[in-house]
């Protein structure tokens, strides 16, 4: 990999002027993208090619100040080592990030970082579900980037017509794309409207097609591929963890392991873009503070008994709403107990240091 290939990765304005502060306070940084994460270590591309990094442990593991530590796409700071280990000292300012609850942890989890579109995958089979659409669609819009929606197995489906229609009058404005990664139809359509050198991340349940959405949007087999029960869309996962996938065109794919289930991170832009077919109907309600219940002048009422809006998208737009406040609601209490945190800690340095000074 020579030194002008960074830039093919993605490594564009956006980041270099972040680099460039980070060069003016330590020396022998370059810059490098990561593409798997295992753990406490992690692959990274760097002008260099390829290599195993780790954490500079001074300052992610001992700093007093909260740090953010590297997902799959970042971009960040490291020091090279030609017979070892880089260093990765810093993680560069994110243009997009995937996240979710994490449900053993019960916060917040990066998926993946620096992507453009998010491909949201779901089979014509018995695996497609609406209501988990509207979830993917709401983090995908909070994250930054554009979904896609992606209807795989075409080959297989009787009227495919049918699965595109249901998402286009559910969740208005997002684009859908049936396709068949085993006859190739609908692909080029697909790779015609993602733009040049861009980063897509791969988001869906496990058996939906991710792996052979990868081996059909490069035209090679570059990914492993598990078959599924057809009679009820179980399979297994074939992606063990997230990596970044560079393609022959300079299309980069960030393929993460199936999801069933996906609890929503705080999501308030991402339910205005998503859902905002309801925000319109709700401008229309004769108050403001109108809680859609027994208010007169109530607009959201009159669309649901009327049709305009559909009971199952208003309940499950309630449904996430709840979730994202409590998500929210556990953030900004997360981010007080880790200020707290900090605080105590500060104050602990100086009492320290004062202490130190009076010995002296």
């Amino acid at each position: 990999m020579n030194k002008t290939s960074m830039e093919k990765i993605g490594y564009n304005e956006f980041y270099k002027d972040e680099f460039k502060e980070i060069v003016a306070r330590e020396s022998g940084m370059i810059p490098g993208r990561v593409s798997a994460v295992h753990r406490e270590r992690y692959q990274v591309i760097t002008e260099h090619g390829e290599s195993w990094a780790t954490l500079k442990g001074s300052i992610f593991y001992n700093s007093p100040e909260s740090v953010i530590y590297p997902t799959t796409g970042d971009f960040v700071a490291v020091r090279h080592n030609p017979v070892g280990e880089d260093i990765i000292y810093k993680v560069l300012k994110r243009k997009s990030e995937f996240s979710r609850m994490d449900s053993f942890n019960r916060n917040k989890q990066v998926v993946a970082a620096n992507f453009d579109y998010v491909l949201i995958l779901s089979s014509m089979n018995k695996d497609f579900n609406i209501k988990r659409l509207d979830r993917y669609i709401v983090s995908a819009w909070e994250s930054g980037a554009e979904p896609l929606v992606v209807l795989t197995k075409s080959d297989i489906s009787d009227d495919f017509s049918m699965y595109v229609d249901a998402i286009e009058s559910n969740s208005p404005g997002v684009k859908v794309f049936p396709v068949s990664s085993i006859t190739g139809a609908g692909i080029e359509a697909l790779k015609d409207y993602l733009k040049s050198e861009s980063t897509l991340v791969l988001l869906g349940s496990s058996g939906v097609g991710k792996s052979s959405l990868v081996n059909a949007l490069a035209e090679s087999e570059v990914m492993k591929v598990n078959t599924i029960r057809e009679n009820d869309a179980k399979g297994k996962h074939t992606t063990t963890h997230r990596q970044l996938i560079v393609l022959d065109d300079g299309t980069m794919v960030i393929d993460t392991p199936g999801m069933r289930e996906l609890e929503l991170w705080s999501a308030d832009s991402g339910m205005e873009e998503a859902f905002h077919d309801i925000a319109a109907i709700a401008d229309r309600c004769r108050f403001r503070d109108c809680s859609h219940n027994d208010e007169p002048g109530c607009a959201i009422r009159y669309a649901l008994k009327s049709g305009e809006l559909a009971n199952s998208r208003w309940n499950n737009y309630l449904k996430l709403k709840k979730e994202s406040e409590y998500a929210r609601a556990k953030e900004e209490k997360s981010a007080r107990v880790q200020k707290k945190a900090q605080e105590k800690k500060f104050g602990k340095m100086q009492k320290d240091f004062k202490k130190s000074k009076k010995t002296y």
